[in-house]
């Protein structure tokens, strides 16, 4: 870290979920195991080694640039698709390695929901979003239970009684935030086992950001969850876990009140301070 950067040594007081600890019997879903990555010519991953434990909520926090996204997309194996990318290492699920040459990418990606930073609705009906991809999967077999899926997974997402009676609106046609807890709805509708979530309330306001981190916090009881943010304070709330970036490494990674209570490393203090790393 560059010697001039100043941080005060009281850290910002942080308000921690329910459980901001990782609960001992919770099992590891993924494993990363010395994970190197490049963009052609270009390393942006080294020597990651990483746990990510099962109905929990693990943050990646650190500055744009350093390799939360691209680790995110190593994990389901969207990476594959980028013209030049190459990864050294391991990573498992439930003790598989996704990156065996017998396994079938897109059989690996069906086990991942990914919410983007911004909301991606396709330009279909409302219910067209939903069901799509439970369709491609088999998870619906029939008009009924297609109706029966549309109306849980909105009501799920907290949007049945603002969307029931728009279910064959164009789907860009809602808000922002509603959009994105739509996005989340499709990524559940066919049932993944770990939710891939980049950023997912930037730029939302606080009552959309409030209604998604308790969607978050409701999904993390049968779900694994990984949420990059930028928000220090979602991040305490809303985590059992956090891994701190930077410039490619990962520099501290522990439960979420050890981290923002008691840093280790100086990188993690500056940077939960609101210092530049």
């Amino acid at each position: 870290m560059d010697g001039s950067t100043q941080f005060s040594e009281e850290l910002p007081k942080f308000v921690f979920g329910n459980q901001p600890w990782h609960s001992a019997t919770n099992s590891t879903k993924l494993e990363v195991r010395n994970l190197d990555f490049w963009y052609g010519e270009k390393q942006a991953l080294f020597d990651v080694n990483l746990d990510i434990f099962e109905r929990e909520v693990t943050a990646f926090i650190g500055p744009s640039g350093c390799g939360k996204s691209t680790l995110l997309r190593c994990l389901n194996r969207t990476n594959d698709a980028v013209v030049g990318a190459r990864l050294d290492g391991r990573v498992t699920l439930d003790g598989q390695d996704i990156y065996a040459l017998d396994l079938d990418p897109p059989l690996v990606r069906r086990r991942f929901g990914w919410i983007a930073q911004k909301p991606d609705p396709f330009p279909t009906s409302v219910a067209d979003n939903l069901t799509f991809a439970a369709k491609i999967h088999g998870c619906v077999q029939n008009a009924d239970e297609a109706a029966e899926l549309v109306e849980t997974t909105l009501k799920r997402v907290g949007l049945w009684g603002e969307l029931k009676d728009r279910l064959k609106d164009p789907a860009t046609a809602l808000s922002g935030g509603q959009q994105q807890r739509l996005c989340i709805g499709r990524a559940l509708a066919y049932d993944p086992e770990v939710l891939l979530m980049d950023e997912p309330c930037s730029s939302r306001d606080p009552n959309a950001t409030a209604l998604i981190e308790d969607l978050i916090e409701e999904l993390r009881q049968t779900k694994t969850i990984v949420v990059i943010t930028h928000n220090m304070q979602e991040a305490s709330r809303v985590s059992q876990r956090v891994v701190v970036f930077h410039m490619g490494r990962i520099v501290e990674q522990g439960n979420t009140e050890d981290v923002f209570g008691q840093p280790q490393h100086e990188i993690s203090q500056a940077y939960v301070n609101g210092a530049y790393v």
